[in-house]
Formats: structure tokens, C-alpha cells, sequence
């Protein structure tokens, strides 16, 4: 291990060359560009949309903004930030502002460097400590970020106020030498905003009416949210004209963008004692109720639906199927279909809710999310039930080909035929895996066309298969579903459930 200079003079021997902090960030870009490193781990699908823009960003030295709805990584790439700067960093020992060694900030490090000459000590700060967030409230003072006068040691040390030996610094001159964060911007106060001004351009504040001029040396970086521009403040016109750069940020473009993100961020592998296996059909219908929230008439899209929702969803997925195997004695079971019913608490406190929604009700609009998210994937997975069958000659025209329309009429009717003799199948959420296969097995039909369609593997896999088919005609409307109790649910013929219904009511 190479020791590092302890003193000023053993630092200048070395040949050391100080440079800003945005100087600093861009050469160690510029390095990782040219060695085609990955820039931000760990953050997916922003390759070849915000990525870019970041990049320019602070190649071009900007402070800068993300700018997105909830759930969308603002934080997390704003704290990735840190891995461009050097690794450790001399600083004038016992400095509050981590003075450059050659460029003495404070009266404490320039009456140190005066005393001591080359023999002034130095400390090396690790770049983990040069990064500092804030949240942004509307309780945040000037003295949080910028500082205050400290009258006891004014009257302690017999100085004026103007003195800066007064001056209790607050977070953002304490960051200097680093990357300091604001999150949720809009929420500070506009008189607070105002302070940033003068840091961002003229690197100089006032504390109290005094002017005190130091050329602080941060990248300053924000985050909002568009919503909170009407719902809870703005962003004041002199200071957005002062960060150069505004980067929007979006939800995943594609799904498989957000399957990588949920497996990625999701605590699936349990300790336990139970292995969960999740089937990648079932892995997709939960990042499609995502998708169909975000388009959903009841969900308030303003306010956004975070990238958290699937994670939440699948979380609870998994908590439930290893609670049927802590009760049946299983040390490796399969999520089901009907493990999503007790997991929808994972969706009904990841959305904000329009009027519609509110007067529908939090849960009936979550379970109704996931039927939309089993019809989606089954409408991609599956034929269309709905496509009437062709006569011969319409066949014929198709080039000899079977005819679609025939192959999706004709695959469901063994099922369906099943359910009309007066059959119904009930399978539960606690019910053991050999019992829950042979009841779904029973249904006539069932079993060819979840193989022919989802391709299991397993015969435990093609228990979940089927109770998919079974869902998915349900939410198109062709069979009928009931919840018997809390975690029982049967499936029925749709025509027969209509009759009975009526013959209830007479």
C-alpha cells in the first residue's frame, strides 16, 4: 500500500496538480468512456435515453436537474454520481470546509498554512464523504443549508459578526470539494431558493446581512417531480435559469427493462427454509399491472405509478406462497395465480387515485388492476376465444393454412364443454401442490393448451399454467369466478352462474 502525503510539503513533492470537483468528475468520465466502463450499475433502461444526457451534462460541467414522476431512480442516480470522483482527496487537517492544501479556504486553514508552511498537516477524505443530500422541506432554514452566526462564539472569542470565524456553516459550504443533492426541490420555500442563487453562479453568500466571499467548489444537483410544480410549490424562475441542465426521466420503455429492474431490486430468496419458484409468465403478468396501471382511467397518471409497485406486488407473491409452505410442510413450492389475492396489498398503496377510482375503492381498483394484468398477458400468450369459426371456402382462400380463427375457437372447447356439463374446479392459496395439480389436470383440455401456449417445464409449473388459461377466460369473460371464502376461489360455466344467479333472485 503506497502511503499517502501527511504533510503540505510532502504533497507538493509528490507533483500534486488540484483540480475542481467538476474538473475532477469530468476527467474520471472521460476515463470511463474511453474504457467503456458501465456508468450508472445498477440502473436499467436508461442506456440510451437519460444516461446520454447526464453524461453531457457533466462533461459540460453543469449542475443539473432530474426532473420525473415517483419511482423512476432520480435518487439513486444522483448517489451513483460518486463513483466519478477520485478516490481519496488531501484536505487541510481540521478544516470544516476541507480546504484544497493549495488553495486555503477558511481563516483557520490559511492561519495554519502561514504557521506551519510545508509542515501543515493534511487529512485525505475518502470520496464516499464528499456526497450530501437534503431533503427538501418546507422546513428547511438558510442556516440548514448555508449557515448561521453563532453569538456564543462571538462573545467567547470577542469577534465581530462580520468575522468569519463566527459562522456555523450549514450543509452546502461543508460540502464543498464534493456533490451536494437536493431532492423534491419545488418543496423549498421560495425565500430559501433564493439562497441558492448567488452559490450557483457568484459562489458567494451572505449570513445575517454580512457578505462573506468564497469560491465554493460543488456540483449542486436536484431532483422534482412535475406534480409538485401545482401540488405542493415551484421552482422560482432565477434559479431554474441557473441550473444548466434539465434531464427528464421516465418509466421503463419496454417490460423487460422493468422485469430486470423488479428481480434486481426485489427480495425474493428467502432464508427461510422454503424455496419459492417463481415461473416467468407469472414473473411478466406482475410487471403488466404496472403497465396497465400506468394507463389505467382510475389511477391519477399526473402523480405517476413508481417502479416500487411490482416490487411490493412480488414480494407479497412470494411472502404467500411461503406461508402455504411453512403450513403444509413443502420445502419448495410454486407461486400461483390465486396467491395474488392476498398480495393486492402491494398495489392498493402504490397509486394515487382520480375521483373514479376513489368512489370505486382502493382495493376493487388494485384487483381490478390485476385482471387487467392477467388479460394483457394472456391476450399475449394465448388465441383469441372470441374469433368465430370460417366455413370451408374461407378457409381455402388462406392459402391452405388450418385458419386462425378455427385453431382459437376450437382450442378452449374441450374446456369449455367441461365446464357446461355442470363441472367446476375450486383450488386455494393454502392448498398443497399435488392436490392444486390433479384438481386443475381434471379439467378436460386444460393441460394441453397451457403446455402448447406457456411451454412449463415442470409439471408444478404447468399447475400454475393452467390455473392461468382458467383466469384468463374468466377476465374475458367466458367463465365465471367466485371467491367462496378468503382463499378458495371456483371457477364455473359463465351461462349456468347466470342462470343461477337469476333463479337466486326469483
Amino acid at each position: 500500500m503506497t502511503l499517502r502525503p501527511r504533510t503540505l510539503g510532502e504533497l507538493r513533492q509528490a507533483g500534486h496538480h488540484p483540480r475542481s470537483v467538476k474538473d475532477e468528475i469530468r476527467g474520471n468520465l472521460i476515463a470511463a468512456l474511453r474504457t467503456r466502463q458501465p456508468l450508472f450499475p445498477g440502473i436499467v433502461g436508461y442506456e440510451h435515453t437519460v444516461e446520454p444526457q447526464i453524461v453531457n451534462a457533466l462533461l459540460s460541467r453543469h449542475d443539473f436537474i432530474l426532473l420525473g414522476l415517483r419511482g423512476q431512480a432520480k435518487t439513486r442516480l444522483l448517489r451513483s454520481l460518486v463513483r466519478f470522483l477520485d478516490e481519496w482527496i488531501p484536505a487541510i487537517e481540521g478544516c470544516p470546509l476541507h480546504s484544497d492544501p493549495c488553495h486555503p479556504l477558511t481563516h483557520h486553514a490559511r492561519t495554519l498554512v502561514e504557521a506551519r508552511g510545508d509542515d501543515t498537516p493534511l487529512q485525505w477524505i475518502h470520496r464516499d464523504e464528499r456526497y450530501q443530500e437534503k431533503l427538501a422541506t418546507p422546513d428547511v432554514t438558510i442556516a440548514d443549508l448555508i449557515g448561521d452566526i453563532d453569538p456564543i462564539k462571538a462573545a467567547t472569542l470577542r469577534l465581530d459578526y462580520s468575522d468569519e470565524r463566527v459562522i456555523h456553516y450549514g450543509i452546502i459550504p461543508r460540502t464543498n470539494r464534493g456533490i451536494f443533492a437536493v431532492n423534491e426541490l419545488p418543496d423549498l420555500q421560495p425565500r430559501i431558493q433564493v439562497g441558492l442563487l448567488n452559490i450557483l453562479e457568484e459562489k458567494d453568500f451572505q449570513i445575517r446581512g454580512f457578505p462573506v466571499r468564497m469560491p465554493l467548489d460543488v456540483l449542486i444537483v436536484f431532483s422534482a417531480n412535475p406534480e409538485d410544480y401545482t401540488n405542493r410549490g415551484n421552482i422560482i424562475t432565477p434559479l431554474r435559469d441557473r441550473i444548466n441542465s434539465q434531464i427528464m426521466t421516465h418509466y421503463p420503455l419496454a417490460r423487460d427493462h422493468g422485469l430486470a429492474i423488479t428481480a434486481q431490486e426485489s427480495w425474493t430468496s428467502r432464508d427461510g427454509g422454503i424455496e419459492v419458484v417463481i415461473p416467468k409468465f407469472l414473473r411478466e403478468l406482475v410487471e403488466e399491472v404496472a403497465i396497465q396501471a400506468r394507463k389505467s382511467e382510475y389511477v391519477d397518471q399526473n402523480s405517476g405509478v413508481s417502479a416500487r409497485l411490482p416490487i411490493a406486488l412480488i414480494e407479497n407473491l412470494v411472502s404467500n406462497a411461503e406461508r402455504r409452505g411453512l403450513k403444509t410442510g413443502e420445502s419448495k413450492v410454486w407461486a400461483r395465480i390465486c396467491d395474488l389475492a392476498n398480495a393486492v396489498s402491494g398495489v392498493s398503496g402504490k397509486v394515487e387515485l382520480v375521483l373514479e377510482g376513489e368512489q370505486e375503492g382502493a382495493m376493487n381498483v388494485a384487483r381490478a388492476l390485476l385482471g387487467r394484468g392477467v388479460k394483457a398477458v394472456f391476450a399475449e400468450r394465448f388465441p383469441d376465444a372470441y374469433k368465430p369459426r370460417r366455413g370451408r371456402a374461407g378457409r381455402a382462400a388462406e392459402a391452405g393454412a388450418t385458419g386462425e380463427a378455427e385453431t382459437a375457437s376450437s382450442e378452449y372447447r374441450p374446456i369449455l364443454e367441461w365446464f357446461a356439463g355442470g363441472n367446476h374446479v375450486e383450488v386455494a392459496d393454502d392448498m398443497p401442490q399435488v392436490d392444486y395439480g390433479k384438481r386443475l389436470a381434471a379439467v378436460r383440455g386444460l393441460e394441453r393448451v397451457a403446455a402448447k401456449y406457456l411451454e412449463p417445464t415442470t409439471s408444478e409449473e404447468a399447475a400454475v399454467a393452467m390455473e392461468l388459461v382458467l383466469e384468463g377466460l374468466h377476465q374475458n369473460s367466458i367463465l365465471s369466478r367466485e371467491r367462496t371464502d378468503s382463499s378458495t376461489t371456483a371457477y364455473k360455466d359463465m351461462l349456468k352462474s347466470m342462470l343461477s344467479g337469476l333463479q337466486a333472485d326469483d
